[in-house]
């Protein structure tokens, strides 16, 4: 098949050259009418821009690059990471970006990709993942030339742009609800306390207790580090303590790993144990029990996280961009009250 250049468009149009490339980069000081016929014929002879060209004439790549400050197999095994992909390619596809994926360990990440990626030419944006990223490779990214989004609230970074889920509202949520149910020892297994998700649902957690007169026992407090194995030993941890009768899990991954603990125990849930974990991934409505939790929109959170970074990038960042999107209680057989 014939390559169609520039050249056959305005031959079939009946325009010059420059005027097929005004059409193709979009530039002003061409009329309607003549766009439209140029656009027919670009459409009719299937011409494809070539992207390079384009990319000089517009100064843009492109390209988003998100960021994953993780290993591989985390990446891969923890449900979460997959859908929030899924909703960042979907808006990038509708918005014509090309998604680059990094996924590296912190000191691989910031030896050799965060000099590629902030000095612009790479990427247009970049959406980094705020779980386990080390602040120095935040203020690097911040202080490059390429406009960036992080998804999760910073926590020593105040001024940037992100977006996050109300972690406190959806942990005090969690937490009133077993307190509803009739549950009297209320232990929690924490998400790490060097990251905002973790502190936030460790606040909530307390904010709910506080306000019922419920006290706050540190025993009853396990950080983990949302991976199946750190729920499994954080809540054979509580179950020392004879008196718990439920778990409040920061993520629905620690949950799966609490609810094996609990059976290796010779209790049941929700008989024993009730269990209420945090983010709606797909295993919590097939576990047995199914598992009450927090639901937060993963998918939606990705799509607005491209959404906002484009913002940023047609139209500067000042002031920050940080959007807060809501968390739902959906309750199902684990804690009960079903």
């Amino acid at each position: 098949m014939k390559h169609v250049t520039l050249d056959d468009v305005a031959k079939e149009a009946g325009v010059s050259r420059a005027t097929v490339s005004r059409v193709v980069n979009d530039y002003p000081h061409v009329s309607d009418h003549v766009r439209q016929q140029v656009q027919n014929c670009i459409d009719k002879l299937g011409y494809n821009p070539h992207l390079i060209a384009r990319s000089l004439a517009s100064k843009k790549t492109g390209n988003i690059g998100l960021v994953f400050p993780n290993s591989i197999h985390n990446f891969f095994t923890d449900p979460y990471y997959p859908r929030l992909t899924e909703g960042i390619a979907h808006a990038c596809n509708e918005n014509d970006y090309t998604l680059s994926l990094f996924i590296f360990h912190t000191e691989e990440l910031e030896k050799k990709l965060i000099p590629r990626l902030t000095r612009g030419g790479l990427v247009d944006g970049i959406i980094v993942q705020a779980t386990g990223i080390d602040d120095n490779i935040l203020f690097k990214i911040k202080n490059g030339e390429v406009p960036f989004l992080v998804a999760g609230r910073p926590l020593n970074l105040p001024e940037a742009n992100y977006i996050d889920v109300d972690n406190v509202s959806g942990a005090y949520n969690a937490v009133a609800h077993l307190i509803r149910v009739g549950r009297k020892k209320i232990g929690m297994i924490s998400g790490p306390r060097n990251t905002s998700a973790g502190l936030d649902r460790l606040k909530g957690y307390r904010q709910a207790l506080r306000e019922r007169n419920y006290p706050i026992e540190d025993g009853l407090i396990v950080e983990g580090d949302f991976t199946e194995l750190s729920g499994y030993h954080a809540a054979n941890q509580l179950l020392k303590n004879q008196e718990v009768d439920a778990i409040f899990s920061a993520s629905d991954t620690m949950a799966a790993g609490a609810l094996r603990a609990v059976k290796d125990h010779s209790l049941s849930v929700p008989e024993d144990i009730a269990l209420v974990g945090f983010d709606d991934l797909p295993p919590s409505r097939t576990a047995v029990p199914s598992l009450t939790t927090i639901r937060q929109p993963i998918r939606r959170f990705g799509v607005k996280a491209v959404d906002v970074l484009i913002d940023i990038i047609d139209n500067g960042s000042p002031p920050p961009r940080q959007v807060i999107l809501g968390t739902e209680l959906v309750i199902r057989e684990s804690c009960g009250s079903i």
